[in-house]
C-alpha cells in the first residue's frame, strides 16, 4: 500500500475520542482513549485513527495541534514564503537543493505563471552567477527577491520614505493620516515600527523598511477587516430578537434534500461556524428512538439523541452565545417524551427549561444573559404564565403540525394535507420556553394577539412577498417577535435565496442550508464575520425601534439615509491558486468583481479585466466608484474568477463582510475558498475609501 501523505494545509483540526460517527459505529467505547479524527478541509471525508496507546494517541492529537497553531500564527508573509519553497521542492525533482532551467519553468508553471522561454532563460542567466547551469543557496535566493518583487509596494513606500530612503515615525504617521485615514497618533506609529519592523538597527532609530513596511500591510493591521471589529464589540445586552442571529435549514443534510446523507457531523460543521440556530426533523425511529432526517425522502436517517450529545459538545466552542435548537416534530407522544428526556438528561442545566425571572418577562433576555444555554423552538399546549400560576397541569393536547412539514411538497413529493393535528406530549411542551412556533396570521393579528414569545417561521415565497408589499410592518413586527425564514421546499438541491432583504426587514433567523457553499452562504459568513464571529449582530437602530418608518425600497428620509461614495481601486493580486491543478501547463487568466448587497438602490457589482496567464503577481490598476444610501446595511464581496471565453468562469476565491467594517485605505484581503476556507498563500491588494456625499 503508498504511503498516505497529506499536507497540513489541508487539515482543519483533530479531534480525540471518538468523536466522529465512522468511530462511534465501529468501535468499542473501552478504546476512546485510543482513538482520534482528522478532519480535512472542503469535502474530503475525515481520517479515523486509532493508536495502540492512550500516549500515542495522544501525542499524535497534540503534534498535530502544535503544527496547525504554529500555521495558524505565521504571518502572510511567512505563509507566502512557506507556500513558495513547497513549489520549489516540487519542482526540485531530483533533490539536489539547486534548480536547472528546466526545473525552474517546471517551478514557474508550479506557482501559476506563464511566462516566455527567452524571459525565464533571462532570469536564469541573472541569477547563475556562478555560471554552473543551476541555481542554488544565495542565487536561489536573489532569485526568490527578483520573484516577489512588488513595484506597486515600491510606489507606496517611495512616496512616503522621507528619512534617508526608509520612513521616520513622522512620515510613518503620515502615510497612516493621509492614505489609511486613521485616528492615528506619533505612539501609534512607532507602536507599528516596534510591532513589525524586522531590522533592528531600523527599530532602534524608530524607523520602518521596505520590509516592515510589508510586513505591517499583510498583518491585520493593514488588512480590511477592522481589527476593533474582529472581537466582540457590539451591546450584547439587549433583548434576543434585536439580533440578526446565523441560522441553519436542515442542519443535519451534508448535501441535497432527497437522498443525501443525514449526519452528527453536519451540525459540527455549522456550529464551528458560528450558527447559533441549528434545525432538527424529528420522527418516529425503530426501536422507540426518534430519528432525524427530512420525512418523505430517501436521506439516511441520524438517532436524535446522538445528535443532542454533539450539539452539546459542539455548541460553544467557537462562540458563547445561546443555541436555539428549532425542532420540527413528527412523532408519536411516546417518542415525544423520549426527545424531551434526552433534551433534559443531556443538556443539563444549560437548557432553559423556564424563564429567568420570578416573574413572567414581557420581552426576551439577551445574548449576555443566556450565554452557554440552550432555547427550544416548537410548538406549546399552553401560554408562558401557567408557568407561574400553577395552572400547568394539562398531560397531552393536539396543536398543529410544524408549519414546514405542511409546506413540504411543492415538488412532486408526496402531498400532505395542510394544517394537520398532531398530538403534543406536555414534556416536550414545557421546555419551549423563549420560542413557541405559532402559525402567521398576518401583522394585525400578531399584534394584537400574539406574546412576545410567540414566533412565526415563513418559507422564503410568502417572506420576499411580505418584504415587498409591507417592509415597515415585518420590521414593527420583527421589534418585539422572533422571525424565522427558510428555503422552498422546491430547493431540492439544496440551493439558498438572498439573505439580505430578509434582513434588510429585520428577520433574526434567517435559514440557510450551510452545507452549500455559493454565494449566498458567502454573504451569510461575511454577515456574521465581525463581533468576535459570535453568530450574533446587532441590528441597526431603526431596524429596532417600534416607531420606524424605514423602508427598504422607497427610502424615505430617516436617519438610515448616510449618502456614501465607495471608491474601490482593484490594484494586484498575490499568488492565486492553479484552477486546474491535472493540467500541468494551465495558468489562470484572473479578474477581480466588487460586488455589493444592501437595499435595492444600493446592489451592484463591477469588474476589472481579466489578466492573461499570470495568477503569481496580477496587476490590475481599476478603479470604481459605488454611490451608497443605507451603508449600516451592506455587504461587499470580492469575488477572484478565472476567465473562460467558451464556459461559466471558474471561482478562484473570495472574501465577504460588513461595509461598516472595511478599513479605508491600502488593505490587503484575504481570499477564501468556496467552502469558506483560508487560502494560505493568497491575497488581493486594494486601495479602499469611503466618504461622505457632496
Amino acid at each position: 500500500m503508498p504511503p498516505y501523505i497529506v499536507s497540513i494545509d489541508e487539515v482543519d483540526s483533530v479531534r480525540k475520542g471518538r468523536q466522529s460517527e465512522g468511530l462511534n459505529k465501529h468501535t468499542d467505547p473501552g478504546v476512546e482513549e485510543q482513538c482520534f479524527s482528522i478532519i480535512f478541509k472542503g469535502r474530503k471525508k475525515n481520517l479515523d485513527l486509532m493508536a495502540s496507546n492512550r500516549e500515542e494517541a495522544k501525542q499524535w492529537v497534540s503534534g498535530i495541534d502544535k503544527l496547525l497553531n504554529k500555521l495558524r500564527t505565521l504571518s502572510r508573509q511567512q505563509k507566502r514564503e512557506h507556500w513558495i519553497i513547497n513549489c520549489m521542492r516540487k519542482a526540485d525533482k531530483n533533490a539536489d537543493n539547486q534548480m536547472t532551467l528546466k526545473e525552474l519553468k517546471h517551478f514557474l508553471r508550479q506557482i501559476n505563471v506563464e511566462v516566455e522561454d527567452t524571459y525565464a532563460e533571462e532570469i536564469f542567466k541573472k541569477c547563475d552567477t556562478s555560471n554552473s547551469g543551476s541555481l542554488e543557496g544565495p542565487e536561489i535566493k536573489h532569485f526568490y527577491n527578483l520573484l516577489t518583487h512588488r513595484e506597486e509596494i515600491d510606489v507606496i513606500y517611495g512616496k512616503y520614505a522621507e528619512t534617508q530612503g526608509q520612513m521616520s515615525t513622522r512620515n510613518l504617521l503620515n502615510f497612516l493620516l493621509n492614505e489609511q485615514r486613521e485616528q492615528a497618533s506619533m505612539e501609534d506609529a512607532l507602536k507599528l515600527i516596534e510591532k513589525y519592523e524586522v531590522d533592528e538597527t531600523a527599530k532602534q532609530n524608530k524607523r520602518m523598511t521596505k520590509d516592515g513596511f510589508l510586513m505591517y500591510l499583510h498583518q491585520e493591521d493593514g488588512s480590511i477587516l477592522n481589527p476593533a471589529h474582529k472581537v466582540i464589540y457590539q451591546d450584547m445586552h439587549q433583548p434576543l430578537n434585536h439580533y440578526f442571529i446565523s441560522s441553519s435549514h436542515n442542519t443535519y443534510l451534508m448535501e441535497d434534500q432527497l437522498r443525501g446523507p443525514s449526519s452528527t457531523e453536519a451540525y459540527i460543521k455549522a456550529l464551528m461556524k458560528s450558527c447559533r440556530c441549528v434545525e432538527l426533523d424529528c420522527w418516529d425511529g425503530a426501536n422507540g428512538e426518534p430519528v432525524i432526517y427530512h420525512g418523505y425522502t430517501l436521506t439516511s436517517k441520524v438517532l436524535f439523541r446522538d445528535v443532542i450529545k454533539v450539539i452539546k459538545e459542539f455548541a460553544f466552542k467557537t462562540s458563547d452565545y445561546p443555541v436555539i435548537l428549532s425542532l420540527e416534530n413528527h412523532c408519536t407522544v411516546e417518542q415525544q417524551k423520549l426527545m424531551a428526556h434526552h433534551l433534559i438528561s443531556i443538556l443539563g442545566d444549560a437548557l432553559v427549561t423556564k424563564p429567568l425571572g420570578d416573574t413572567m418577562p414581557t420581552n426576551f433576555p439577551s445574548p449576555e444573559e443566556l450565554k452557554g444555554r440552550f432555547l427550544i423552538k416548537g410548538k406549546r399546549l399552553d401560554k408562558l404564565n401557567t408557568v407561574f400560576n400553577n395552572n400547568n397541569t394539562v398531560e397531552e393536547g393536539t396543536v398543529s403540525e410544524e408549519d414546514e412539514a405542511a409546506d413540504v411538497k411543492e415538488n412532486g413529493q408526496k402531498a400532505k394535507p395542510k394544517k394537520s393535528k398532531i398530538k403534543l406530549a406536555k414534556q416536550l411542551s414545557d421546555v419551549v420556553v423563549y420560542c413557541k412556533s405559532v402559525h402567521f396570521s398576518g401583522f394585525e393579528h400578531a399584534k394584537d394577539s400574539l406574546s412576545f414569545y410567540e414566533m412565526s417561521s415563513f418559507k422564503e415565497s410568502k417572506a420576499f412577498n411580505l418584504a415587498d408589499t409591507s417592509a415597515t410592518a415585518f420590521i414593527h413586527h420583527n421589534t418585539d417577535k422572533l422571525s424565522r425564514i427558510y428555503p422552498a421546499g422546491s430547493r431540492t438541491d439544496s440551493s439558498n435565496y438572498n439573505p439580505v432583504p430578509m434582513w434588510n426587514v429585520g428577520c433574526q433567523i434567517v435559514a440557510l442550508n450551510f452545507q452549500t457553499p455559493h454565494k449566498e452562504m458567502h454573504i451569510n459568513q461575511g454577515r456574521f464575520l465581525p463581533n468576535g464571529f459570535s453568530g450574533y449582530i446587532l441590528k441597526p437602530e431603526y431596524l429596532r425601534s417600534q416607531s420606524s418608518q424605514f423602508d427598504p425600497d422607497t427610502l424615505p428620509k430617516g436617519p438610515w439615509l448616510q449618502k456614501k461614495v465607495f471608491h474601490v481601486m482593484v490594484i494586484s493580486a498575490q499568488q492565486l491558486p492553479k484552477i486546474n491543478k491535472d493540467k500541468q501547463k494551465s495558468i489562470v487568466d484572473p479578474l477581480v468583481r466588487v460586488e455589493l448587497y444592501g437595499v435595492q438602490a444600493d446592489n451592484a457589482s463591477k469588474e476589472t479585466h481579466y489578466i492573461e496567464n499570470n495568477g503569481f503577481n496580477p496587476m490590475w490598476n481599476e478603479r470604481f466608484q459605488f454611490n451608497i444610501h443605507v451603508p449600516e446595511l451592506v455587504m461587499v464581496r470580492f469575488v477572484v474568477e478565472d476567465y473562460d471565453s467558451t464556459s461559466q468562469n471558474d471561482l478562484i476565491g473570495q472574501y465577504c463582510l460588513p461595509l461598516t467594517s472595511v478599513q479605508n485605505g491600502y488593505r490587503h484581503i484575504p481570499l477564501l475558498t468556496k467552502r469558506g476556507d483560508v487560502i494560505c498563500s493568497a491575497g488581493l491588494f486594494l486601495h479602499l475609501m469611503l466618504i461622505d456625499a457632496e
